[in-house]
């Protein structure tokens, strides 16, 4: 029974949502089905794959084994059957399609609003997805083809997964106004140890570039708090002791300039890449080399506006 002629192409259509959404009402809405038409053809999955592919688990429902290992084969499959048979020109205006993209608020704050003012207005029948994870979950969710893109800072990356960068950043430290460190022309090494720190780290890690820059010197200075949200990280120092030093795009966009005072770092951090990363069996899919150039050129308006 489980034989190729029991398959139907549609059938894998709504696996490939199936397993993206994880979720039997959310499939149906995107494929602009029924529940109950969704839930008929998942058993029908269930049958021909013997295979319960998605479950409940806490917190919702959870992909098998089975079902985690079939995202990148499905992806791949349908992506060259729609080569075979769809338009050979990527019409925005026209498309009826929806990417799952992690990032940070961070990165949310750099290029969201002009990246969705430019989808809405080029293509209405777009829609985005957004989740935010660890620099690892990212990775390992664009491996798997959980995602379609991930934009962050990435210093290594699988050979699959391919990049392009985004804009170049650099570090500063920030402190409250009244904080006795303000009132030093320049602060040395050992200032910037002696005092505690607010560290940013999405899955409360207390590690980062700081960490790493400080540790080839056999230094290390002390995380009195971690948060992992970039963009309230200024305000949080202010009142307190604590230093900042984060990327300097975040204190242009959301410091307090009567509150928080820069301080000049008494050593370097390197600057870092913010890229965009794709697996490279997405390197020419229908709608992602456009959707990665709306994302480029949003980054580039961005810099321009300074």
């Amino acid at each position: 029974m489980n034989s190729l002629r029991a398959i139907d192409l549609n059938l894998l259509v709504v696996l490939e949502v199936l397993l993206t959404e994880r979720h039997v009402s959310r499939a149906a809405q995107q494929l602009h089905m029924s529940q109950p038409a969704v839930s008929h053809a998942l058993n029908r999955l269930r049958y021909l794959l013997d295979d319960e592919l998605l479950v409940r688990g806490d917190g919702g429902f959870q992909l098998t084994s089975r079902a985690l290992a079939l995202i990148g084969p499905v992806q791949e499959v349908l992506s060259r059957v729609r080569g075979i048979v769809g338009p050979a020109h990527f019409d925005p205006a026209q498309a009826r399609q929806r990417f799952r993209i992690a990032m940070s608020d961070y990165g949310a704050a750099m290029l969201l609003p002009r990246l969705l003012a430019r989808l809405r207005q080029s293509a209405p029948g777009v829609d985005i997805v957004l989740v935010q994870a660890s620099r690892e979950q990212m990775l390992a969710q664009v491996m798997a083809g959980e995602l379609d893109l991930a934009l962050g800072v990435f210093p290594t990356l699988p050979q699959p997964l391919r990049s392009s960068l985004l804009f170049e950043e650099h570090f500063v430290c920030v402190a409250d106004k009244t904080h006795p460190l303000v009132r030093k022309k320049n602060i040395t090494l050992d200032d910037y140890l002696a005092q505690p720190h607010l560290l940013v780290s999405v899955q409360g890690e207390s590690s980062g570039e700081v960490e790493t820059v400080l540790a080839e010197r056999g230094l290390q200075r002390r995380i009195a708090a971690i948060m992992p949200h970039f963009l309230l990280a200024p305000q949080a120092v202010v009142g307190t002791d604590l230093l900042l030093t984060i990327a300097s795009r975040v204190v242009a966009r959301q410091c307090d300039t009567q509150a928080l005072q820069q301080l000049i770092l008494p050593f370097t951090v390197p600057s870092f890449s913010f890229v965009q990363v794709w697996h490279g069996r997405n390197e020419d899919k229908n709608g992602h080399s456009w959707l990665r150039g709306q994302i480029n050129d949003s980054a580039r308006q961005g810099d321009n506006r300074g």
